[in-house]
């Protein structure tokens, strides 16, 4: 066992911490658990989603006293960032275990610090903190969740005074704060004197705002949502309501908070097993469409009924589906006049570029995560105006009164697509086919590897070099004739040798760019142990009826792809 490890576990045996953490770690110690060294070895980071961890003891852990020094760190930096201000912070929480318990304590550190502090009644979806950060004209915003992470994750995200998660400089500035921070220097406020509890006015200003991106295209669609027991459930079924949705059927054993997610494995709506008991609820019911939410409802997953069956869209497909709907909508309404742009991340299908240069608007490409997303809606404030934006990661927004993704937006929107094609005698995947017949089809696909640990954050770290240091020659057939490294802010043409700078901030991302078109990425996560590889592969797709066909060939030719990567 590493000796400055148990240093610092030993630091955590004494004052200012409980009794219960000092004998929780004492145990650790006296064991040798392999436990101490995965909560020791490192102090927690803020990635691309903010602090997420495993909660428990340690440096490397969610815990009282990570969340108090982290909340301690931004309340020096708020201070500093506004001098002479009546300084606020609006916090808001999800369904997870100890997530009330967690934002308390950052309403009373931050109380202690003389900051006037806006705490949610009850747990509410991450994109209405985002709401309340600009609505309160707050300086910061607060959210603890660990979005679709398993049960034993939680988390801690930052917002800035703009509605946007901490972007450059001020993540770094956050963070630098923090690590300045001893833990007997964190302050609480047991009086709660700063705290101003805040919920259904704000609620109601919020679904006010949703409302109004409508286009009332609300027939009769049969509509089943989840929320797989997150926040969804609060407002996700009153917004439906509000824009005209009259059938709208939940799956009841889903509709409680619950941390625990006692019925899915994962409270992902990426994956299917997630979506099992709506797809059972929407067979019974005879849906057209089914929404699921994640915990902080920011993430929305769809199905669609097609042909007598239940297909699931992956995060490009219902992207695709929103900006070709938004565009036409305001097309149809002669709105289009040069001015306005979409947005997506790198790693988001090329496709609604093709979609965005059709209608004549701009669409801006961003390093992953959706922050950078928030940012361009507030540098280009004035000058063009954002309609919609979204990443592969089932993440959209329309319009900019928040700035995050907001499933909440995105449920409503996609009922209206849904909504929309049933009105033209078409399923979701009808609409779709028609889309790619006119710009091409798009294949993406994403192969997650985990790597948990020390060990692994070294093993994924030893992957991306050895795809700098060795980039292939050919992949599924089709020669790489470009490498683009965003840590290295360079793009290699592998043809004639040249280089050009890459005009975004620096990100461990790498991509290979084919003869044919495709590009594939690779990208440690920021906020779980994983690596991510994505794959986007474009044909020509003849007819409607050649949907399945071209379907299946990208499909094989993605798997190959990955072998050669050593992935399968």
């Amino acid at each position: 066992m590493d000796s400055t490890i148990i240093e610092k576990a030993q630091k955590w045996t004494k004052n200012p911490f409980d009794s219960d953490t000092r004998n929780l770690v004492q145990q650790l110690i006296s064991t040798k658990s392999i436990e101490l060294d995965e909560s020791f070895y490192k102090d927690l980071e803020f990635g691309t989603g903010g602090l997420r961890g495993i909660m428990g003891v340690g440096t490397n852990r969610i815990n009282k006293y990570t969340i108090g020094q982290t909340t301690q760190g931004l309340a020096n930096y708020i201070k500093q960032s506004f001098p002479d201000e009546e300084l606020k912070v609006a916090i808001a929480h999800d369904s997870r275990n100890n997530s009330r318990f967690f934002s308390e304590t950052a309403a009373s550190v931050l109380s202690a610090n003389g900051i006037k502090v806006f705490l949610f009644e009850d747990l509410r979806p991450t994109p209405e903190l985002s709401f309340a950060v600009r609505e309160l004209n707050c300086n910061a915003g607060i959210v603890i969740t660990a979005s679709h992470n398993p049960k034993e994750y939680n988390g801690y995200k930052v917002y800035w005074n703009d509605g946007g998660q901490l972007v450059p400089p001020h993540d770094k500035g956050v963070i630098q704060e923090v690590r300045k921070v001893a833990f007997d220097a964190i302050q609480f406020d047991e009086q709660n004197r700063n705290i101003e509890i805040i919920g259904e006015e704000l609620d109601n200003k919020y679904l006010e705002r949703v409302a109004s991106l409508s286009f009332n295209k609300s027939t009769d669609l049969k509509i089943v949502f989840t929320s797989i027991h997150g926040t969804g459930i609060t407002l996700v079924p009153k917004a439906l309501a509000k824009v005209g949705f009259t059938y709208v059927s939940t799956v009841k054993d889903q509709d409680t908070p619950d941390g625990n997610f006692p019925t899915v494995d994962s409270p992902n709506p990426e994956e299917r097993s997630a979506l099992k008991l709506a797809i059972d609820e929407a067979i019974a019911v005879d849906a057209d469409v089914i929404l699921g939410t994640d915990p902080d409802a920011d993430r929305v997953g769809m199905v669609a009924k097609h042909n007598g069956a239940f297909v699931i869209l992956n995060g490009n497909q219902s992207a695709t589906l929103l900006v070709y709907y938004m565009l036409s909508q305001w097309q149809e309404a002669g709105k289009l006049d040069g001015k306005q742009f979409i947005a997506k991340t790198i790693v988001t299908t090329n496709l609604l570029d093709e979609i965005a240069a059709f209608f004549g608007v701009t669409c801006v490409n961003t390093l992953t995560g959706f922050k950078y997303i928030a940012e361009e809606i507030r540098d280009q404030e004035g000058k063009m105006q954002f309609i919609i934006g979204g990443e592969e990661s089932y993440g959209y927004l329309a319009g900019d009164f928040v700035r995050d993704k907001d499933a909440v937006i995105s449920t409503v929107l996609l009922c209206e697509v849904a909504a929309w094609a049933k009105q033209q005698g078409k399923s979701c995947i009808d609409l779709l086919a028609d889309i790619y017949v006119q710009f091409g089809m798009y294949r993406e696909n994403l192969i997650s590897l985990t790597k948990k640990g020390k060990s692994g954050a070294e093993e994924i770290a030893a992957m991306m070099e050895s795809y700098r240091d060795k980039v292939p020659i050919s992949l599924g057939g089709s020669k790489v004739v470009m490498f683009i490294d965003y840590k290295k802010s360079t793009s290699i043409n592998l043809i004639d040798g040249s280089t050009s700078p890459i005009n975004l901030p620096q990100s461990n991302v790498i991509q290979f760019i084919l003869a044919d078109g495709s590009k594939i990425t690779a990208r440690p996560s920021g906020t779980e142990p994983k690596i991510k590889f994505y794959f986007s592969l474009k044909a020509v797709l003849p007819k409607v009826n050649d949907f399945n066909l071209v379907s299946e060939e990208l499909d094989k030719r993605i798997d190959t792809i990955a072998s050669e990567l050593y992935l399968g």
